[in-house]
C-alpha cells in the first residue's frame, strides 16, 4: 500500500535521507529502526507531508503521491502519531479527537465506536482536558486522533517512550488488531526492541540516512536484529 522510492530530504544544506527505499504493505507493520539521528524521523515526515524531500517518490495504492502538506497528505489516506503525541493540552479529549473530522466530509463527522473500544478508557474520559492525562493515556488519545481519520497508512514515531509498561502491552495489542483488520499498512518507528520485534512483521533499519538492512520477521532472528542495531 505504501511504497518509498530513493527519497532524499534535506535540512538546509545537510543531507539527512540518502535514497531510501522500502514498502509496507497492508496487513502488516513495518518497523523502522536505527540509532538516534539515522533519519527515522525526518522519513516519517517526509512520508507525512510535514517536511519536503528533495528527490524520489511516494506511491500509495501505486500512484504518486502528489501532496504538498500533511493536511493533503491526511486527505491522502496518511495518519501520523509524531513522537511527543501533539495533544492539544487545553482541549477535551472529545474535543481533541474532533480535530480528526477536518479531512472529512461532514457526513462523516463522528467517532466510530472502533476506537473507543480499542481504548476504552477514552470513553470515559472524553470531558478530561488532554494535559491532565497521563503519558500513556496521552498516547492511547493521539493514536485514536489519527484513526478518526480513516488511515490507509498508519505512522507511529516511538508510541513506547515514556509510556508505562501495561499501557505499552495496551498499545502494542491495539496496533496489532489494527494490522489484523488488513485495511492499513503500519509503519513504526521504535527504539524498544522487544517490543518491535514483539508486533513488527518486516524489519527496516538505517543508518547515517540509509537503509541497511530490509527482511522480513521470519528470516531475521531477534539476536541478529539486537546485533545490527548496535553496528
Amino acid at each position: 500500500m505504501l511504497e518509498v522510492r530513493d527519497l532524499s530530504l534535506h535540512y538546509g544544506q545537510s543531507q539527512i535521507l540518502y535514497d531510501v527505499s522500502f514498502t509496507a504493505q497492508a496487513g502488516a507493520i513495518t518497523a523502522v529502526m536505527g540509532t538516534n539521528g539515522v533519519g527515522k524521523t525526518s522519513l516519517l515526515k517526509a512520508i507525512a507531508g510535514r517536511h519536503g524531500y528533495s528527490g524520489g517518490e511516494i506511491l500509495i495504492d501505486g500512484e504518486k503521491a502528489r501532496y504538498q502538506s500533511a493536511f493533503q497528505a491526511a486527505l491522502a489516506g496518511v495518519a501520523y502519531v509524531p513522537q511527543g503525541r501533539e495533544v492539544f493540552p487545553m482541549m477535551t479529549v472529545l474535543e481533541n479527537l474532533e480535530t480528526g473530522f477536518a479531512c472529512l466530509p461532514r457526513a462523516e463527522h463522528k467517532i466510530p465506536d472502533a476506537v473507543f473500544d480499542l481504548f476504552p478508557v477514552l470513553r470515559d474520559m472524553q470531558s478530561r482536558r488532554g494535559g491532565d492525562l497521563s503519558g500513556g493515556q496521552q498516547q492511547q488519545l493521539a493514536i485514536a486522533r489519527a484513526l478518526i481519520t480513516r488511515p490507509k497508512i498508519l505512522l507511529l514515531d516511538e508510541p513506547t517512550e515514556g509510556i508505562q509498561p501495561n499501557i505499552i502491552q495496551q498499545i502494542g495489542e491495539a496496533i496489532r488488531h489494527l494490522r489484523d483488520a488488513g485495511n492499513m499498512a503500519i509503519v513504526l518507528v521504535e527504539q524498544n526492541a522487544d517490543f518491535a520485534y514483539t508486533f513488527a512483521d518486516t524489519f527496516v533499519l538505517m543508518n547515517r540516512g540509509r537503509v541497511t538492512h530490509a527482511s522480513d520477521k521470519s528470516d531475521y532472528q531477534k539476536d541478529q536484529l539486537l546485533v545490527d542495531l548496535a553496528i
